[in-house]
């Protein structure tokens, strides 16, 4: 019996576009938005940072240095935060359901810039009944410390939980702990993986 649902955020529950953060990006610097991608994967400053082992100011010097912007710290957390889309890919009405008799989580590589942001923009965020994020646990999906702790504070055994993430990697992570994860394709996919375990959705 599922007891805990745990929901990605990026991609699940808040739809991103990466080419619309590198386009906003490449306004403030003389690197093509094509070109950003690569610059910013051959440095881990980006793993540092949703991992927590570097803070927001200290992460927006570095990455500005990187690529030359030329941004105040608060210009920075606006263009970095771009990626992410308006309106949501599941609703507050769907999480309501869930949470009426389940416990209901967060689980997101995310990082505190990001997060911030997150919170303040998209009031579907304090549905759940906890937030486990990379930057505050130290731990990044697909890594087993992340999902443990995921399964710690669901309170319940690692297969009365269900999961859902758009990463395949990130859903077989969870499976190697035991967890009960699919991969996310919508909202009307995730309804009936959720009914065909038992979830009481009416």
């Amino acid at each position: 019996m599922i007891k805990a649902v745990i929901f990605d955020l990026g991609g699940v529950i808040v739809p991103l576009d990466f080419a619309q953060g590198y386009t906003a990006i490449s306004k403030f610097c003389s690197y093509p938005a094509a070109e950003i991608p690569q610059r910013l994967a051959s440095t881990d400053l980006i793993t540092r940072f949703e991992s927590g082992q570097i803070e927001p100011e200290k992460f927006a010097e570095q990455l500005s240095g990187i690529l030359g912007l030329k941004i105040d710290y608060d210009e920075f957390c606006a263009v970095w935060s771009s990626i992410f889309l308006p309106h949501t890919l599941v609703s507050e009405e769907l999480l309501d359901r869930v949470k009426r008799h389940h416990r209901l989580l967060l689980l997101s590589n995310t990082n505190a810039i990001h997060f911030e942001m997150l919170r303040r923009t998209y009031p579907i965020l304090g549905r759940f009944d906890g937030l486990v994020l990379s930057y505050e646990v130290g731990a990044m999906k697909p890594s087993p410390r992340i999902y443990r702790e995921a399964v710690a504070r669901a309170g319940c055994r690692p297969e009365e939980c269900f999961f859902t993430d758009d990463v395949l990697a990130y859903v077989e992570g969870a499976r190697k702990e035991g967890i009960d994860a699919v991969q996310f394709e919508s909202r009307e996919q995730i309804e009936r993986e959720l009914r065909s375990r038992g979830v009481d959705l009416d």
